[in-house]
């Protein structure tokens, strides 16, 4: 049973010393805003406007941040956790439609002027991030400076995952779009490890556990990832990619294409720097979502 934010974190407690430790740990370094790309990119003085009203909350394995239909009080900034977005239907089944971490945010439909969604929007990934109240986000995004302009980007492409999903679930093989979701997840985290259970991963495709554990043995023997106990590692990205449709290739273009801001993130932490993983110096985690230029080429076109 998905747990509300409430259980994740009170708050109307009249002695919130839970948010202040926390917010303790950011100064000290161990947190950041700056650690959400979105919050980095913004400017020194935007950033200073804001940072009293963010607040750093734990993000729970389950938790929802939104319900379907419910109204948009908060807007999150996952930086090392990852939220999904989910589509449902009046007999309680859904589909995953896009994913969030660290480079973007959840919320989005607040900034089209709506006060609620038609989405759930789950943790799918535990971790930390930081949310800041609906009134906030409203105000700072109504001045009409760079916080606007790189929310509309990233709404650009949330759009575009949203669009390439209905795509990859009507054309290509369960495998693909598996390889594809995990592929998307992974580029939300600062390691090659997923903690997700099968069942978690059917009701993200919408497809019936039985296929997701045919897909998942497949991808296994064939020495792609490895899985145990809820806890999936990818063993070889390269692999991966070529068992994807060209789904994920376009969607990852159009996030390098727009979030050019992701690649001078501000105060992050070496395990969530770009380069934390890269296997020479100067190169770029194969993990990361800011492509070598050899791989944004070869991504440019499918195969």
């Amino acid at each position: 049973m998905d747990s509300p934010l409430s259980e994740v974190v009170n708050v109307d407690s009249p002695e919130p010393k839970g948010l202040c430790v926390l917010n303790k740990q950011e100064l000290s370094g161990k947190h950041s805003p700056r650690h959400n790309h979105i919050l980095a990119a913004l400017p020194a003085a935007d950033y200073a406007r804001l940072l009293p009203d963010l607040e750093l909350i734990p993000m729970r394995l389950g938790a929802a941040m939104y319900e379907a239909g419910g109204s948009l009080d908060y807007v999150y900034f996952p930086t090392t956790s990852v939220v999904s977005l989910l589509s449902e239907l009046e007999d309680g089944t859904s589909a995953g439609i896009a994913v969030t971490g660290f480079d973007g945010l959840v919320g989005i439909a607040l900034f089209l002027g709506g006060d609620n969604t038609a989405c759930r929007a789950v943790v799918r990934s535990a971790g930390f991030g930081y949310r800041i109240r609906a009134s906030v986000g409203k105000r700072e995004f109504d001045l009409y400076g760079e916080f606007q302009r790189v929310v509309l980007l990233y709404t650009q492409v949330v759009i575009t995952q949203m669009a390439l999903t209905a795509v990859c679930n009507r054309h290509h093989t369960l495998e693909q779009r598996l390889c594809r979701w995990l592929l998307l997840n992974l580029d939300c985290l600062p390691t090659n490890e997923l903690t997700m259970t099968q069942e978690s991963i059917a009701q993200m495709l919408g497809v019936r556990r039985e296929g997701v554990t045919e897909a998942a043995g497949d991808l296994r023997k064939a020495g792609t990832l490895c899985y145990n106990r809820g806890k999936i590692t990818v063993l070889d990205r390269p692999r991966l990619e070529h068992r994807a449709c060209e789904c994920y290739a376009v969607v990852k273009k159009e996030m390098n294409r727009l979030l050019r801001y992701r690649s001078k993130p501000q105060g992050c932490p070496k395990e969530l720097s770009p380069t934390a993983f890269a296997s020479k110096p100067g190169e770029l985690p194969a993990h990361s979502m800011i492509s070598p230029p050899h791989l944004m080429k070869a991504h440019a076109s499918p195969r």
